[in-house]
């Protein structure tokens, strides 16, 4: 007898893992890879925050923490808002989570009933949608591009009536396009005016290339604000994120924190608390995305690949690769089995699209970033 597999299950691969695993396999038979699918900081956590492990595991017991996390890391976390952005933020309305994977799947369940239509822009970040199907909630994709920016604007959101949430992520994944304060007071509007749930994936915040990211909590107090330790602090493996989240919504959220996951990781969160005191290091690692950007956004074009989106922050480059393939999967298999190259086809991003798109990240070495472009230039 075959038992059966719940249907929630059967969602869409996250792609690029899949591309990592194969990346990984290519390793493990000796062969050279140069990593550019992951989104993942190629250096470790700053060295006061591995200090700060290395404390608490020798110091303290490391049982459950509150739901909601240590008061201590929580308290950090509004100070982080209070002298980047000049918003004040009760702690008692900040939230750790195991990741920011963790806050979607939380903030998702509390905001949101069965049948509920949630807006998301395509491209976007693969895992809205794919979380939004498992819990029977409805992703509603709205297609953006090059002429907002690859960014959702209220006449986008026009043509979706009836619609119980928004993400918006700036900078976003995978076109590193971000959102000004403008538009974002707009968008907040837009949502307070229909009943909308507003949600902010914030957690490239820090890493720009020119104006800072601005958060939604600087024009709404209804906004549910997720970030990470993941990407500017570079804890990617630590599994620690946090979200910001209305009085309202406190109660129902910690009583699903609490059967879902317990508590945060203790260790990582004694750790992070480290992190906010030590920006110098973290914006040094900053510098560094911005050379390998400007290295792309120089040498990718004469590989082939001139039509780019425009990178404002994360780590990432979008690029239109329809004059050379129209299936983005086969064209990344074959660019690392030819070259050693990962690269993540754009159907992670854009199942309607993302055939004739690719997305580069540049968040690690440099030396590779050189060595990718010389090899893409060879292969083409």
């Amino acid at each position: 007898m075959v038992l059966k597999v719940a249907q929630r299950a059967r969602i869409a691969p996250f792609i690029v893992m899949d591309v990592m695993r194969a990346a990984n396999a290519r390793q493990a038979e000796g062969k050279e890879v140069l990593h550019l699918e992951v989104g993942q900081p190629g250096t470790p956590a700053p060295r006061a925050v591995r200090d700060a492990a290395r404390r608490a595991l020798d110091g303290e017991r490391l049982g459950y923490t509150d739901a909601f996390g240590l008061w201590d890391l929580r308290r950090a976390i509004a100070g982080h808002y209070a002298r980047t952005y000049g918003v004040e933020v009760d702690p008692a309305r900040v939230v750790a989570t195991t990741g920011s994977s963790g806050a979607f799947v939380l903030s998702f369940l509390t905001c949101f009933e069965v049948g509920d239509r949630v807006a998301l822009a395509t491209p976007g970040y693969p895992a809205y949608r794919n979380i939004l199907k498992a819990i029977d909630v409805r992703p509603i994709d709205v297609p953006v591009g090059p002429d907002s920016r690859f960014q959702p604007t209220p006449e986008h959101l026009d043509a979706h009536p009836d619609l119980d949430g928004l993400i918006l992520a700036s900078p976003s994944n995978p076109t590193g396009s971000m959102i000004g304060r403008a538009q974002l007071a707009a968008l907040a509007a837009y949502c307070a005016e229909r009943g909308t749930r507003l949600i902010s994936d914030e957690i490239y915040h820090g890493i720009t290339y020119g104006e800072p990211a601005e958060t939604a909590l600087s024009v709404t107090d209804q906004a549910v604000v997720i970030n990470s330790f993941s990407k500017y602090y570079s804890m990617t493996g630590w599994r620690l994120g946090w979200m910001v989240i209305p009085d309202s919504l406190r109660r129902p959220l910690e009583c699903l924190a609490q059967n879902l996951f317990i508590s945060p990781p203790t260790l990582s969160q004694h750790a992070a608390v480290a992190a906010f005191d030590h920006v110098d290091d973290l914006d040094a690692l900053v510098a560094r995305y911005a050379i390998n950007r400007d290295l792309l956004l120089d040498g990718l074009p004469n590989a082939g690949f001139p039509d780019l989106a425009p990178p404002d922050g994360a780590f990432y480059i979008y690029a239109d690769v329809s004059a050379r393939t129209d299936d983005s999967p086969a064209f990344c298999r074959r660019l690392l089995d030819e070259t050693g190259i990962a690269i993540t086809p754009g159907t992670d991003f854009d199942p309607t699209r993302g055939h004739r798109f690719v997305r580069f990240s540049y968040a690690g070495p440099t030396d590779d970033i050189g060595r990718a472009l010389d090899r893409l230039r060879a292969w083409t």
